[in-house]
């Protein structure tokens, strides 16, 4: 399996990497982080957008990911940085439907767990991480990209379990819910 992972960002880099599953081991194909001109965003709203989409294309079209894994928008972010990471994950799920890819999103507290194996790691202890599991020989940089191969590292290990216990895929929707019911018991 091929999965495209990728950290949106409001303001900063959007970080995506590519990264393939054989079932027993992971490895990186790809990976980056792509920073918009300052001036570019002040000339047109939709610039960073319209780069973002043309990346994705690209990325998807030489690649060839079967699955878009995502992380989602962090619910205590302030409303004006929450609307323009939703923006950008607007383009992504729009990239992903061009395409005719399924698009799974989790949360920076799933992918910190899975891949680090604590809710709360730092950066750099997920910079570590992916560089580990990847069996990298230099860390990923900048951040963005490590945190985006953790993403897809995330989606990867959430398959094999799903599959290893025969376990239907879960929408979002689902996750969601599931979320919603553990947290308000």
């Amino acid at each position: 399996m091929r999965v495209l992972g990728l950290d949106p960002a409001a303001a900063g880099p959007t970080g995506y990497g590519i990264v393939e599953s054989d079932g027993r081991s992971c490895r990186m194909l790809h990976y980056g982080a792509l920073r918009v001109a300052r001036k570019r965003q002040e000339e047109s709203g939709g610039a960073a957008l319209a780069e973002v989409h043309a990346l994705l294309g690209r990325l998807i079209a030489e690649y060839r990911p079967q699955v878009v894994a995502v992380e989602s928008v962090f619910a205590a972010l302030n409303m004006k940085t929450a609307l323009r990471l939703a923006e950008v994950r607007g383009v992504v799920l729009l990239a992903a439907e061009q395409h005719g890819l399924p698009v799974h999103s989790y949360s920076p507290r799933e992918i910190k767990a899975s891949v680090a194996g604590h809710g709360n790691a730092s950066k750099e202890q997920m910079q570590v991480m992916v560089r580990a599991l990847l069996a990298l020989s230099e860390t990923p940089q900048p951040a963005d990209a490590a945190d985006a191969l953790a993403v897809a590292l995330c989606h990867l290990q959430a398959e094999q379990t799903r599959r290893r216990f025969g376990l239907p895929a879960a929408s979002t929707a689902e996750r969601v819910l599931a979320r919603a019911a553990r947290t308000s018991c």
